[in-house]
């Protein structure tokens, strides 16, 4: 079967295809499709209809470059949502219909709503965060991979549902084999946690608190309730429960994640782990996900890994954080005329407005940062950038088919040359048009950390 040639993968090489194969293009009925002759319209890497080539190798890539593309363009475009709407919450018009949201426009922005902010508290404000999380996606790996080899006629002898990866960062989940670096056990029934304990913790008995202490503080309590209870921080020893949003040591009962670095007892369980896994991983990664082969003996296995593996680094998801402010208002917020309950209520308003858009806004800037960057909350999780891992392998893909270790039937080369043009050009956009969106984020994360102090 002759297939494409490609001589790098520039718009040039994919003008060259085109040349080479013009003799080649059939569309003479539907008796072998899908996998020879074309039936119906081509796909669109663009569009993301991506049955394109007939071979789920390359078909696993134009996907990735698909959902690349669609993911970086929808966290572009709800980072600027989000933005005007936040302008709009706080009253300021002229920004919120300003013809372009860079990080200028941001720190303008920000500086104005700090300034409100200041205006608006007495004594300072705190800020509790828990930042995102980013993963491969796991599922989508295993079952690329499967597929994959499916096709190329290998038999695939297990369930992808069931099937762990190799994990080239942190493993969140089982680990079958060593874990180090930490362990995580879920208890939202209670356990006596020893490390880090995110989510509520049991003071009935009394002890620190370092997140807000609810109940009675002995002393130094920020924010207190109209009955004198505390509602804050509290210097002093708190009686009652002590929220840790963004995690903190527990005297008492922790009741939400325990974290250690040392493997511990989980109410009568094993932990799960939460570093690195000298293994199978079953769960989420933080880093490259390798799936297995689903084959015994499958030649083609490498290479459906290296598409698989693609899909999984353009598919990263990241957890939401967790953002919460604490502040005690001014007097003139506190009366119970009516110009105060008004006032008091819009700037509460425009508070959530912040807490809430500002989750968004951080999640997709981890997001984003992942793919592009490779950095999740400044530190290099993906090495290398999901973005290069698939600049990199697609081109090793094309030079494959090229060289004729990968079939294209000749009725499907009048899809793959467009499809080839249009791949480039959403890398080419990918990897120049989200840097300024990147830097208008990072502005938007230092200026809202600098509100907290």
């Amino acid at each position: 079967m002759k297939t494409i040639r490609k001589q790098g993968f520039t718009l040039a090489s994919v003008g060259l295809f085109i040349g080479a194969t013009a003799g080649m293009v059939t569309l003479e009925g539907c008796d072998d499709a899908p996998g020879g002759n074309l039936c119906g319209p081509c796909g669109s890497v663009i569009e993301g209809n991506v049955s394109i080539s007939g071979n789920a190798q390359v078909d696993g890539f134009f996907s990735a470059v698909a959902d690349l593309g669609k993911i970086t363009g929808s966290v572009q475009a709800d980072f600027d949502a989000n933005i005007r709407g936040l302008a709009e919450a706080w009253g300021y018009a002229d920004i919120a219909g300003a013809a372009t949201i860079d990080a200028s426009v941001v720190g303008d922005l920000m500086g104005r709503i700090r300034g409100e902010i200041m205006g608006s508290i007495e004594g300072g404000i705190t800020l509790a965060y828990v930042p995102p999380r980013c993963s491969a996606n796991v599922n989508l790996a295993v079952e690329a991979s499967a597929q994959c080899e499916a096709q190329a006629g290998c038999d695939v002898e297990v369930d992808p549902g069931e099937v762990s990866v190799s994990c080239e960062g942190t493993c969140s989940g089982s680990c079958e084999g060593s874990c180090s670096g930490g362990f995580k056990c879920e208890a939202s029934a209670g356990i006596a946690c020893t490390g880090t304990c995110s989510g509520s913790c049991d003071l009935s008995a009394g002890g620190a608190c370092e997140g807000t202490c609810n109940g009675d503080c002995s002393a130094g309590c920020e924010v207190e309730n109209a009955d004198g209870s505390c509602a804050g921080r509290c210097s002093g020893m708190c009686t009652g429960s002590c929220e840790l949003t963004a995690g903190g040591s527990c005297e008492g009962t922790c009741h939400g994640t325990c974290e250690a670095d040392a493997e511990f007892d989980c109410n009568g369980s094993p932990p799960t782990c939460n570093g690195s896994c000298e293994g199978s991983c079953s769960g989420s990664c933080e880093g490259e996900a390798r799936p297995p082969s689903a084959s015994a003996d499958c030649e083609a296995s490498a290479n459906c890994e290296a598409s698989a593996s693609a899909q999984a680094s353009a598919n990263i998801e990241c957890t939401p954080p967790s953002l919460e402010f604490q502040f005690n208002l001014a007097a003139n917020l506190q009366g119970s005329g009516s110009a105060e309950v008004a006032a008091r209520a819009q700037f509460e308003a425009r508070m959530t407005a912040l807490r809430t858009r500002g989750v968004a806004i951080l999640q997709g800037f981890a997001q984003l940062g992942a793919l592009i960057n490779g950095q999740v909350n400044g530190e290099v999780v993906f090495n290398p950038t999901p973005l290069a891992r698939i600049q990199t392998q697609f081109s090793a893909v094309i030079d494959l088919a090229a060289s004729g270790e990968i079939d294209i039937a000749p009725g499907r080369i009048a899809c793959v040359v467009p499809a080839l043009e249009e791949a480039v050009q959403v890398l080419g956009s990918v990897a120049t048009e989200t840097g300024g969106t990147i830097a208008a984020q990072a502005e938007f994360s230092t200026q809202i950390f600098a509100i907290g102090g």
